[in-house]
Protein backbone atom coordinates (compact mmCIF):
# COMPACT_ATOMS: atom_id res chain seq x y z
CA UNK A 1 0.00 0.00 0.00
CA UNK A 2 1.55 3.33 -1.38
CA UNK A 3 1.19 6.21 1.75
CA UNK A 4 1.64 10.02 0.70
CA UNK A 5 2.34 13.01 3.13
CA UNK A 6 0.95 16.37 2.57
CA UNK A 7 1.65 19.55 4.47
CA UNK A 8 0.34 22.55 4.92
CA UNK A 9 -0.24 25.19 7.29
CA UNK A 10 -3.78 26.49 9.57
CA UNK A 11 -3.67 29.88 10.80
CA UNK A 12 -5.75 30.68 13.72
CA UNK A 13 -6.70 34.71 14.57
CA UNK A 14 -7.88 33.92 18.26
CA UNK A 15 -6.31 30.95 21.25
CA UNK A 16 -7.84 27.75 20.53
CA UNK A 17 -8.45 24.13 22.13
CA UNK A 18 -8.18 20.97 21.04
CA UNK A 19 -8.86 17.66 22.59
CA UNK A 20 -5.86 15.61 22.41
CA UNK A 21 -3.58 19.34 23.30
CA UNK A 22 -2.90 20.38 26.92
CA UNK A 23 -4.28 23.65 27.29
CA UNK A 24 -4.96 27.06 25.30
CA UNK A 25 -3.26 27.20 22.41
CA UNK A 26 -2.38 31.26 21.24
CA UNK A 27 -3.11 32.36 17.95
CA UNK A 28 -0.64 32.06 15.17
CA UNK A 29 -0.07 29.95 12.42
CA UNK A 30 0.78 26.08 13.14
CA UNK A 31 2.16 23.42 10.34
CA UNK A 32 0.14 20.61 10.02
CA UNK A 33 1.06 17.12 8.18
CA UNK A 34 -1.38 14.12 7.06
CA UNK A 35 -0.66 11.25 5.91
CA UNK A 36 -2.92 9.49 3.65
CA UNK A 37 -2.78 5.88 2.35
CA UNK A 38 -3.93 4.69 -1.55
CA UNK A 39 -6.86 2.37 -1.58
CA UNK A 40 -6.39 -0.28 -3.30
CA UNK A 41 -8.43 -2.23 -5.82
CA UNK A 42 -10.67 0.61 -7.04
CA UNK A 43 -10.12 2.30 -11.08
CA UNK A 44 -9.00 5.20 -10.16
CA UNK A 45 -6.33 6.61 -7.71
CA UNK A 46 -7.55 7.40 -4.87
CA UNK A 47 -6.12 8.12 -0.68
CA UNK A 48 -7.62 8.25 2.26
CA UNK A 49 -6.25 9.95 5.53
CA UNK A 50 -5.00 7.75 8.37
CA UNK A 51 -3.46 10.33 10.21
CA UNK A 52 -3.18 14.64 11.08
CA UNK A 53 -0.58 16.15 12.90
CA UNK A 54 0.00 19.36 14.47
CA UNK A 55 3.00 20.94 14.89
CA UNK A 56 3.75 23.41 18.43
CA UNK A 57 4.50 25.74 18.08
CA UNK A 58 2.47 27.96 16.00
CA UNK A 59 5.86 28.66 13.10
CA UNK A 60 6.01 32.28 14.29
CA UNK A 61 7.41 31.27 17.53
CA UNK A 62 10.90 32.22 18.72
CA UNK A 63 13.51 29.61 19.79
CA UNK A 64 11.04 27.07 21.13
CA UNK A 65 11.43 23.44 21.12
CA UNK A 66 8.90 21.91 19.08
CA UNK A 67 6.46 19.04 19.85
CA UNK A 68 4.31 16.89 17.16
CA UNK A 69 0.59 15.91 18.28
CA UNK A 70 -2.35 13.79 16.64
CA UNK A 71 -5.44 15.17 15.88
CA UNK A 72 -8.68 14.38 14.92
CA UNK A 73 -9.24 16.39 11.28
CA UNK A 74 -12.86 17.08 11.88
CA UNK A 75 -12.00 18.38 15.67
CA UNK A 76 -9.24 20.59 13.44
CA UNK A 77 -11.25 21.90 10.84
CA UNK A 78 -14.51 22.39 13.24
CA UNK A 79 -11.51 24.85 15.63
CA UNK A 80 -10.97 26.72 13.06
CA UNK A 81 -14.80 27.29 11.51
CA UNK A 82 -15.57 28.19 14.86
CA UNK A 83 -12.24 30.58 14.92
CA UNK A 84 -13.60 32.69 11.83
CA UNK A 85 -16.55 33.17 13.55
CA UNK A 86 -15.23 34.63 16.48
Amino acid sequence: MNTRTRETTVTFGHPFTLSSLEGVQPAGTYRVVIDEDEIPNISFLAYRRVATMLHLPAVSAPGSSGQVFTVSSEELEKALEADQKI
